[in-house]
């Protein structure tokens, strides 16, 4: 397993990449959002990533987020799986070459059945194959994996599993409940989590894409684990609902709002908290854009 170079200092993420892309102004289709900006916003994308770069992040993630063969293939865009996922990397590349900095780039893989819904994941048989497909893709050009917003023990262990079999570091970010109680969407606790994963060489243990009171609450557990890298990066969504989803035809589809009191001054107050309780590892997700990581590096990194 490959160690990272990494500051001797805690480390800075990127934020998100979805939200972002439409704030600059590209059309996405929900349920391929990734794929759609790959497609037809390439340029976009890099500079997004050349972004949180410039704003002071030493790793940047792959937007492979929503690269998912089922969901391609309902766009009959199937056959294109594995030039996307490679297309991600080398835009990563790409920013991280243009920046001159020596950042990492870590490998996104994702929820397979749907963002937030531990009632969709699948048995492990089937999902950890999936998983195993896209690891091996992204393996030759990032440092590290991240298996994000996993909302499950189930969900993590599948992708964590795959994402093992590689030499490359593997960190775990789960997804918290909205209920702010430190526990998994699943209601499965923190203690589980690692406990389930302990049997894996897994050496970050992270929570993501909640509100950032969720991580707050939740991560003395996570700092308790021991792992090497601990800590969290929020979304800035308002309470997600449970049913949501990102395609059909219910009231809750599509994307979701964001809260009016997290712009990059207020969150960056929460990422303090985490750092005063000893994260190591902090960032932002959906709905943070490069002014939060800004700010972040500005009042914690300078």
């Amino acid at each position: 397993m490959e160690t990272l170079n990494l500051p001797n200092r805690p480390i800075l993420l990127d934020g998100g990449m979805g939200r972002e892309l439409r704030t600059r102004g590209v059309d996405l289709q929900p349920s391929i959002w990734s794929a759609s900006a790959l497609i037809h916003a390439p340029d976009i994308v890099r500079q997004i990533h050349l972004d949180y770069l410039s704003a002071g992040a030493d790793i940047i993630t792959t937007n492979t987020y929503g690269i998912i063969r089922k969901n391609l293939a309902v766009e009959s865009l199937e056959n294109q799986f594995e030039k996307l996922n490679v297309l991600a990397c080398e835009l990563a590349i790409q920013a991280v070459e243009k920046s001159g900095k020596p950042a990492l780039i870590a490998g996104s893989l994702p929820p397979l059945a749907g963002s937030f819904r531990p009632d969709l994941v699948g048995q492990a048989d089937e999902i950890e194959p999936l998983y195993l497909e896209q690891a091996e893709l992204l393996a030759p050009h990032v440092d590290l994996f991240l298996c994000e917003t996993m909302s499950s023990i189930d969900e993590a262990k599948a992708a964590a599993t795959a994402a093992c079999q590689f030499d490359r570091p593997v960190w775990v970010a789960m997804t918290l409940h909205e209920d702010r109680s430190g526990s998994l969407r699943s209601g499965e606790s923190i203690r589980e989590f690692k406990q389930h994963l302990s049997e894996l060489p897994v050496s970050g243990l992270l929570a993501n894409c909640c509100a950032p009171e969720s991580i707050t609450n939740g991560l003395p557990q996570i700092i308790e684990s021991g792992v090497p890298y601990a800590g969290g990066y929020a979304n800035s969504f308002v309470p997600i609902p449970e049913d949501w989803t990102l395609d059909g035809d219910k009231d809750t589809d599509g994307f979701l709002d964001l809260r009016t009191d997290l712009d990059p001054e207020n969150y960056a107050e929460h990422v303090g908290r985490w750092l005063k309780a000893g994260a190591n590892v902090v960032g932002g997700c959906c709905g943070t854009g490069p002014y939060h990581i800004a700010k972040i590096y500005e009042l914690f990194f300078q």
